[in-house]
């Protein structure tokens, strides 16, 4: 299967082959739901931490004597049922990273990818780079690819410093390089922008 490869005037300068065992791939929405699930809870720091009783600052002292006193018994003023005291089984410092095995993550990146050209969302250019990293500049190149008012994942090398300054500080707009595409990303952006050698390098990985 073909695609068009466009120029930022949004003329069509050439076409790039893509292999439909990459570009044609059937979803499947569960593998996306686990891929999806598994890349956010690896996101989490995992870094909140409650103190227990044998953290949290005080006396060890017996408040009062076991018997006699017409009060509850009571050993330490770290218990939980304290004000201050404890916490019962509060959080702890852990990692969240759950195993996705490399074939599912590149099955629902091919499934995600095809669900957007199927779409007319990916867009191909024969190059992004930019004289100058002007935002201003940026974004009237995007109105005349008509892709501005939503969100789009520019994919593009790490070299091109222009394109990574021009879009940074715009929220609606993420650049990433070929390697690091992912699914969680492809579904959170509506529109997707590729180079020629980016597409072309995707093809490759995901093959």
């Amino acid at each position: 299967m073909k695609i068009d490869v466009k120029n930022w005037e949004n003329e069509v300068v050439g076409s790039v082959e893509l292999p439909e065992n990459v570009f044609a791939h059937e979803a499947n929405s569960h593998l996306v739901w686990e891929v999806v699930r598994a890349y956010l809870a690896s996101r989490r720091r995992g870094t909140h931490h409650a103190k227990d009783r044998s953290e949290v600052t005080g006396t060890r002292a017996k408040p009062w004597k076991q018997k006699h006193t017409g009060r509850a018994r009571a050993g330490s003023r770290q218990s939980p049922l304290w004000r201050s005291g404890g916490t019962v089984h509060g959080p702890k410092p852990r990692s969240y990273v759950q195993k996705v095995n490399k074939k599912a993550r590149r099955a629902a990146l091919r499934g995600v990818l095809s669900q957007r050209l199927a779409e007319g969302r990916l867009v191909v250019l024969e190059s992004m780079n930019l004289d100058e990293p002007k935002t201003k500049e940026f974004m009237k190149r995007l109105d005349s690819l008509g892709v501005t008012g939503e969100k789009v994942l520019l994919v593009d090398g790490l070299e091109n410093l222009n394109l990574h300054l021009a879009s940074r500080n715009r929220p609606e707009l993420t650049m990433l390089d070929a390697t690091s595409l992912n699914t969680y990303e492809v579904l959170n952006h509506r529109w997707i922008i590729a180079t020629e050698p980016a597409v072309r390098s995707l093809a490759e990985v995901l093959s």
